[in-house]
């Protein structure tokens, strides 16, 4: 705002004594520290991008070893600099520049695509194609707590994750054939361990700001398998009673540490879990299935939606007191 251009309509009599106190009042610093951030981050998105589209259009031309040194330059220059700017490791949150962050995300991206690149186009890893991620992943865990960076934390996750067999980005995580029952106790033992390295991060105290990355991404693998297995294999009883208990325990956490988004995806994969019990089984109890079943989704959703509201409500008296 331009307080000057107030004080002169408000001098020519344009603006009243009383609306000029409340533009007054209201004039001050504005600050663009997220709109910078997402400029940043824009960038390197579109860098990355655009050596990806170099890389495929190019690859004749330029030559592999162009790409590579081009590659080997960019991760270098960035984690150089990151080195040389960073306080070193501690286990509590390190406060450092947007632009530090993003120099080292963009470090790390074509760290990834330049191992990704000698693995397509060199077979360096020959047919161990675990290795081409599990090196990588244990590179960007070890940055991610050296540099204090949860977005370096989730592409070391994810890697990890990948060296398993499994995709668990938001796009992919049902993409994985869950049909399988490898796939499904895969994603349940990668889930509980990245529950319980969330739990831990928190109770240690060792970047404890790291333990809702981990859990985020522990809870949905961890459900999605839960439901998967519910669906597929046999044992219904068995898998409905360990989602639930994991719905509930969820639950419960969410109510302790007041977050709305836990409580909701629990009650959300917990209705799931209990309409598909009760709507297969109502195939064989019941001839108007489709009348009994309409009217289960009518007051079961009617019933989920009043749960949800009185929690949140619940959640914000608790704010209010504390």
């Amino acid at each position: 705002m331009n307080g000057s251009l107030f004080e002169k309509l408000h001098t020519d009599g344009w603006i009243s004594d009383r609306s000029f106190s409340k533009i007054k009042a209201e004039v001050g610093i504005f600050s663009i520290h997220r709109e910078l951030k997402m400029l940043l981050y824009l960038g390197i998105v579109l860098l990355t991008t655009g050596l990806g589209i170099l890389v495929y259009k190019n690859i004749d031309s330029i030559g592999h070893t162009a790409i590579l040194l081009l590659l080997a330059i960019i991760s270098s220059a960035c984690l150089y600099y990151c080195f040389r700017n960073s306080p070193g490791y501690a286990p509590k949150r390190i406060n450092s520049s947007a632009s530090f962050g993003y120099i080292l995300l963009l470090g790390c991206l074509s760290m990834l695509i330049f191992v990704a690149y000698l693995q397509f186009q060199f077979h360096i890893f020959g047919e161990h194609y675990g290795l081409a991620t599990f090196f990588p992943m244990l590179f960007l865990m070890a940055s991610a707590y050296y540099f204090d960076h949860i977005g370096v934390l989730s592409l070391g996750i994810s890697n990890f994750a990948a060296w398993a067999g499994i995709s668990i980005t938001p796009l992919h995580l049902l993409e994985n054939d869950f049909a399988t029952t490898r796939i499904i106790y895969t994603g349940i033992a990668l889930g509980l361990l990245l529950i319980l390295a969330g739990e831990s991060s928190q109770r240690k105290n060792v970047k404890a700001h790291f333990a809702f990355t981990y859990i985020n991404f522990g809870f949905h693998l961890l459900l999605v398998s839960l439901l998967a297995a519910l669906f597929t294999l046999s044992w219904n009883l068995l898998w409905f009673c360990l989602t639930a208990t994991a719905c509930f325990y969820f639950y419960r956490k969410a109510q302790m540490e007041r977050s709305f988004y836990f409580l909701l995806l629990s009650v959300i994969y917990g209705y799931i879990a209990l309409s598909y019990v009760v709507l297969n089984n109502l195939v064989f109890m019941s001839a108007d299935v489709m009348m009994i079943g309409l009217l289960y989704l009518i007051f079961s959703g009617i019933g989920t939606a009043v749960v949800l509201i009185r929690a949140n409500k619940k959640l914000k008296s608790d704010d209010r007191v504390s």
